[in-house]
């Protein structure tokens, strides 16, 4: 059996980590933190790739495209988490398993973000560890692969 390959999905706005709301998410950039990804993976016998997009649609066709590719995927989906009902179909459409990610806890924050609708259509969701929260999501993947 060859090597497992995963998909770190990103969504809208994770490209300016390190510049936004340093307050909540820190002032590492968002390049560092994925290469950090990429290193942890390979720690793990993995492949991966990182997909970062600010649009929803793109974020869609690359979670069909993923369900020939990849045996699993990691996703922040942003604020799309909290009210994207396309992005969860999408999800679900496919047969491999999800890990939603946020790096704050999104429960200690505003109300709106307190509740996920794409949570029901991933095997587990990993918050409020800031950059680590992708290192274990990875982890937890290991295991549903």
């Amino acid at each position: 059996m060859g090597r497992k390959k995963i998909l770190v999905l990103l969504g809208p706005n994770l490209n300016l980590i390190g510049v936004r709301e340093k307050g909540v998410y820190g002032d590492e950039t968002s390049e560092s933190i994925n290469m950090q990804i990429i290193e942890n993976a390979k720690k793990l016998n993995c492949d991966c790739d990182i997909f970062q997009s600010n649009h929803e649609g793109d974020l869609i066709d690359r979670i069909h495209a993923a369900r020939t590719v990849y045996n699993g995927a990691v996703i922040n989906a942003g604020a799309l988490t909290h009210y994207s009902y396309a992005l969860r179909d999408a999800i679900a459409s496919v047969r491999i398993p999800f890990v939603e990610v946020h790096m704050s806890n999104i429960y200690a924050r505003e109300e709106f973000r307190h509740h996920s609708v794409i949570a029901p259509v991933c095997a587990g969701q990993i918050a409020g560890f800031g950059k680590n929260s992708y290192f274990l999501a990875l982890a937890a993947l290991q295991d549903l692969m």
